[in-house]
């Protein structure tokens, strides 16, 4: 039925039950997984709540991000492969949901994976749903776990 699955995570609770259940899915159907994370760019204006620094310490910022969401994925990797799913990460960079959309077009994926939301309280309602914005804008079966 699938055979590349991407599965989403933020690092969050919620997306962790996402990553378990794709992992089992992706197990069962005997898929492939493409484990996939945005990275956040350091805020450049005022209103993107910017705080000045140097380029150097806003590089080293973003370094730690990128790396700790690499961790993520190589979690994920780990997971997977001890149900012997082959696993392939990638991290984007951008708006999530069109990182989410684009990211699942270039590897191919037959379906993606997420959790129905990772921000709570006000910051869901300011900012949007990208589980939503996925589901609206995608052209590919989503599979949303809560």
């Amino acid at each position: 039925m699938y055979q590349k699955i991407m599965i989403c995570t933020d690092g969050s609770p919620l997306s962790e039950k996402a990553v378990q259940s794709g992992i089992a899915l992706a197990a069962g159907l005997d898929a492939e997984i493409v484990a996939f994370t945005v990275v956040d760019s350091y805020p450049q204006t005022y209103f993107e709540g910017a705080v000045a620094l140097t380029s150097k310490e806003v590089q080293a910022i973003e370094k730690q991000w990128r790396d700790k969401a690499q961790g993520l994925l190589d979690d994920i990797q780990q997971q997977a492969h001890t149900r012997d799913v082959k696993t392939t990460t990638t991290l984007g960079q951008g708006p999530v949901s069109d990182c989410i959309i684009k990211a699942a077009k270039k590897h191919k994926c037959d379906l993606i994976v997420m959790a129905s939301h990772g921000r709570k309280g006000v910051a869901r309602v300011l900012l949007g749903s990208e589980t939503l914005a996925v589901l609206t804008h995608s052209t590919l079966p989503v599979l949303v776990l809560r």
